[in-house]
């Protein structure tokens, strides 16, 4: 009786399943059947298939066309031409630096050549000094009264005497030695004239510091300050330098 009731149960199921089944479309009983896949792969391969042909475009558009073969030459020889005109630069540039260098050069050795010489000049600048002071110590007067007394006299009458030299006196005898150390001077000058050695003055000059030495200063009437009214010791001068400052007194500012 139980196994009975079991199996109503079981067709009574079945049978309303089975009418459930029939009473729905067969369209939607399709749709209800099918099974829908993403479309997520298909749009994915369509985006890398996009980009790919526009980075081809890019490297079409930025990729330029290649030259031809007259605008290779054009810019090879425009090349070549700027090449040319700076080495041709640099050429003028080494000239001009040579020709610099052989004017100083030969300028170098001129002034080697002219000034050789100074160190011994300006060591012969005080026997040169000496002569001169010694000729100023004596007067003109005594040498002007030496030589009207050391005209030729007669001869004395005694013929005993005759044999013996005439003695001098000592005016002659001064006035001979003037003269030997006048001719010794002029002679140690024009030799320093020869390389370019001169004297010079500047009494009555305005004071140079690069070619005077100052030993004092005082004020002197009608005299205009920093004048030079006394040189102690004449200056020298080799070509264009000075070989040796004047030493010389200069006119001092009356204070009131």
């Amino acid at each position: 009786m139980q196994a009975f009731q079991l199996f109503r149960s079981c067709s009574s199921s079945l049978s309303a399943r089975s009418i459930a089944r029939a009473s729905v479309p067969v369209g939607r009983r399709a749709a209800m059947g099918t099974r829908y896949y993403s479309d997520d792969k298909a749009q994915a391969s369509e985006g890398e298939e996009t980009k790919r042909l526009e980075g081809e475009s890019k490297e079409t558009e930025e990729k330029p066309a290649p030259p031809s073969p007259e605008a290779a030459l054009t810019e090879k020889l425009a090349q070549k031409e700027r090449e040319v005109t700076d080495l041709t630069g640099r050429l003028r540039y080494l000239q001009a630096d040579f020709l610099n260098l052989q004017r100083n050069a030969a300028k170098e050795k001129e002034q080697t050549r002219d000034f050789a010489i100074s160190r011994f000049a300006s060591d012969l600048l005080e026997t040169v000094d000496v002569l001169a002071i010694a000729l100023k110590s004596v007067p003109p007067s005594v040498i002007s009264s030496a030589s009207s007394s050391s005209s030729p006299s007669p001869p004395p009458s005694n013929s005993s005497n005759s044999s013996e030299p005439s003695e001098k006196s000592a005016e002659v005898y001064l006035n001979e030695l003037h003269t030997g150390v006048e001719m010794t001077h002029r002679l140690l000058m024009q030799t320093l004239f020869k390389y370019g050695v001169k004297p010079f003055d500047p009494t009555g000059d305005k004071f140079d510091p690069n070619r005077h030495e100052a030993l004092f200063q005082t004020p002197v009437p009608d005299k205009e300050p920093g004048t030079v009214f006394n040189c102690q010791k004449t200056g020298y001068m080799i070509k264009d330098r000075v070989l040796r400052a004047a030493q010389v007194g200069v006119v001092q500012e009356q204070q009131s």
